[in-house]
């Protein structure tokens, strides 16, 4: 007898290998492509770019201009 339940998230393409996801290892297809992509994040292949000087990112240089508290 057919479900008419709908899944709860659409089924989209494995990360890894791009069969379709199951619900079991969402977004992934099988534990041994999630497990595949947890082993990159420990390994350190994936990533998050660091910008070297970090009073610059924060907008730290105040071009030359006083702050409060430099009183």
């Amino acid at each position: 007898m057919p479900s008419n339940v709908e899944p709860l998230r659409k089924s989209r393409p494995c990360p890894e290998c791009d069969r379709p996801s199951t619900r079991e290892s969402y977004p992934f297809c099988s534990e041994r492509c999630r497990n595949l992509d947890l082993a990159r994040w420990l390994n350190g292949a994936y990533a998050i770019p660091v910008v070297d000087d970090e009073s610059s990112a924060e907008g730290g240089d105040t071009g030359g201009q006083r702050q409060r508290g430099d009183d």
